[in-house]
């Protein structure tokens, strides 16, 4: 029994201190980074890419989409990230998981090469603002509302009335912009691979798999994590260069019971509009 305890411990050593010296900022390194969920706070994220930028043993970074997307200014904020990061003359390799759809999609675009498994879903370029009318529902409880405001439009996407005609073209109009973007935001780096034409004929929010979306030139090539890592390696002229996953760091209990974050509840973010897959 004790040798079994004493194996095990020195098991545990052994792992403890290869993730210690991978995390050393010494000789050539390729940094992998995570992009879980949805995208609403972008913050974490972006301060690791930009830890990254200005390591200079980092020679080259692999992001891990597994995604359906989010909102657009959180989208927009990794992508400047990602672009700060090859300012440096690093690569960026993405790694597409089993969803990196809209925005997922969108903060995928800086790439220097995109990967995805033949089954990833991706694709789902468009945006969506969505509004729930409850007025006659609260009519049949006897619940009215009044609202006070200083513009025809500080009250748009109120869930206690419908939308006006006037409000629905205005947000069209919003959404029309934020979708212009988008499609700017992908020929900026792709339109080597896929003109603006075909981009649009499939930019209507279909989802397609990671077969489907090499086809169209929406990713380069199919493949795992493990061969973004390889061309991330090729790319920076780093063949041996150790592999480090930046993640957030956790206190011992809480890798000890793998707890996760709370279920995300987009309601609680209030009015937004999303590069999100529905």
């Amino acid at each position: 029994m004790k040798k079994v305890i004493l194996v095990l411990i020195l098991f545990v050593g052994i792992v403890m201190v290869g993730s210690l010296l991978a995390r050393l900022p010494v000789g050539d390194r390729i940094a992998v980074i995570k992009v879980e969920g949805v995208i609403v706070d972008p913050e974490p994220v972006i301060r690791k890419i930009e830890k990254a930028r200005e390591d200079s043993s980092v020679k080259a970074l692999v992001l891990r989409v597994d995604s359906p997307g989010g909102s657009v200014g959180a989208s927009q904020e990794i992508y400047r990230a990602l672009e700060r990061f090859k300012e440096s003359k690093k690569p960026v390799v993405v790694s597409m998981g089993n969803v990196a759809a809209s925005g997922g999609y969108y903060i995928s675009v800086p790439a220097d090469y995109i990967y995805a498994n033949p089954g990833t879903i991706t694709g789902s370029i468009g945006v969506i603002i969505q509004h729930i009318d409850y007025k006659e529902l609260l009519n049949r409880i006897g619940v009215s509302t009044t609202a006070i405001k200083t513009g025809k439009f500080k009250d748009t996407l109120s869930p206690f009335r419908k939308l006006t005609e006037e409000e629905k073209e205005y947000l069209e109009s919003t959404i029309q912009d934020a979708y212009q973007q988008f499609i700017s935001a992908i020929l900026k780096y792709r339109s080597g691979k896929i003109s603006e034409e075909k981009l649009k004929s499939i930019a209507d929010g279909r989802i397609m798999t990671g077969l489907m979306a090499q086809k169209v030139g929406l990713v380069d090539g199919i493949g795992n994590i493990e061969d973004a890592i390889d061309m991330a390696k090729k790319l920076s002229r780093a063949e041996k260069a150790r592999v480090f996953y930046m993640e957030d760091r956790k206190g011992f209990l809480r890798r000890f019971l793998g707890a996760n974050l709370p279920h995300l509840d987009l309601s609680q973010y209030g009015t937004m509009v999303y590069y999100l897959m529905k």
